[in-house]
């Protein structure tokens, strides 16, 4: 399959893995100077792209990249991004900063990680019961783990 990538800027990065094992691809800041996130905000940086997906059977998810998140406390403020596969618009993702200091984001930097998942697509069907299960409706720590 292929992952069609349209650059909307000449200065945007095509999202690479960096590794052969890497299960995310990079996406870079594309900005034409820093970009400060104050402690607790959030700002929206663009990456200068656009995607298509190969079909409806596929979403793309823009994930925190692990040192940035662990080590700075800089994370997607919706926890996970969905691309549609009919999105053809530019990929933006909003950093928040969870750390007590200031964050700078630079022209270039990788921000983000774009995994590509496969999605289900189901019928809704509204009904009077489920089935039950040994769980039930158990919620949080129901399970005592």
């Amino acid at each position: 399959m292929t992952l069609k990538i349209k650059k909307l800027r000449q200065k945007a990065a095509v999202p690479a893995t960096a590794t052969p094992g890497s299960a995310g691809y990079d996406l870079s800041a594309c900005i034409d100077s820093p970009v400060e996130i104050p402690a607790g905000e959030t700002r929206t940086i663009p990456t200068g792209i656009a995607i298509a997906l190969p079909s409806r059977d596929w979403g793309a998810f823009v994930f925190a990249r692990s040192g940035l998140g662990i080590k700075k406390g800089i994370v997607p403020g919706n926890c996970v991004g969905v691309i549609d596969s009919d999105y053809r618009g530019e990929i933006l993702v909003g950093l928040h900063n969870h750390s007590a200091e200031s964050y700078t984001v630079l022209p270039g930097d990788r921000i983000a990680q774009m995994i590509l998942l496969p999605v289900g697509h189901f019928e809704v069907e509204e009904c009077e019961d489920l089935e039950d299960t040994a769980r039930g409706s158990g919620g949080f720590g129901s399970t005592s783990r």
